[in-house]
């Protein structure tokens, strides 16, 4: 059980220290995103206002559109989302997501598309895991906005059932430990050394 605990943690931590470095490199991101939502929604309001047209807004626009709708979408989650992105993208990838999540949610652009050529980070060029990664996702974009939402809901399944496997791994072996009995303990560390005879005779008179 400890093994297998262990290759877990291993595996969690190759997997997510990268993610980890970027989150703690940048302190300020949580409030970065923050501000962004807030403007997004600003943009969203004037928008169904008719206070803005479409052909009006800059990319700039629709990155803060689409960190709001996927604010909307994973609450607290939403930074670890993003960083998580970056991780995979490179910066500027996810920052590309965030425009098309922008164009399509927003109605600007409902067919809008991942670009397949562009800068090496968003092609593909900057992280060998991109190229898996994005074909993924623009296969997740040919299903229009549910497409987004069960995209984003896959990898926070994928990250809380990581969480909830070390958890079940973890009580299963305090558990194993609190089952067994006194004398079996006893014989345990006898056999590997920790106590000798004479000791171990003693305690078991005491059981």
């Amino acid at each position: 059980m400890k093994t297998w605990l262990i290759l877990v943690i291993f595996s969690v931590v190759t997997f997510l220290s990268p993610a980890l470095a970027i989150a703690q490199s940048n302190t300020e991101s949580g409030n970065h995103t923050a501000r962004e939502e807030q403007e997004g929604k600003e943009i969203w309001q004037k928008l169904q206002a008719k206070q803005l047209e479409c052909q009006n807004l800059t990319d700039d626009n629709f990155t803060s559109l689409g960190e709001y709708f996927m604010g909307q979408m994973t609450g607290n989650s939403h930074e670890a989302m993003n960083t998580m992105m970056e991780q995979m993208m490179g910066k500027e990838g996810e920052e590309q997501m965030h425009v098309i999540m922008g164009k399509r949610l927003s109605g600007c652009e409902p067919n809008a598309q991942i670009p397949s050529t562009g800068s090496p980070q968003v092609g593909g060029g900057g992280n060998p895991m991109m190229g898996p990664w994005f074909g993924m996702m623009n296969g997740w974009s040919g299903f229009g906005l549910l497409g987004w939402f069960f995209m984003i809901i896959f990898w926070l399944l994928i990250i809380l059932g990581v969480v909830a496997l070390i958890r079940y791994l973890g009580s299963a072996g305090r558990s194993n430990d609190k089952e067994k009995a006194p004398l079996e303990i006893l014989k345990e560390r006898y056999a590997r050394g920790e106590i000798d005879k004479k000791e171990f005779e003693e305690k078991k008179k005491d059981l």
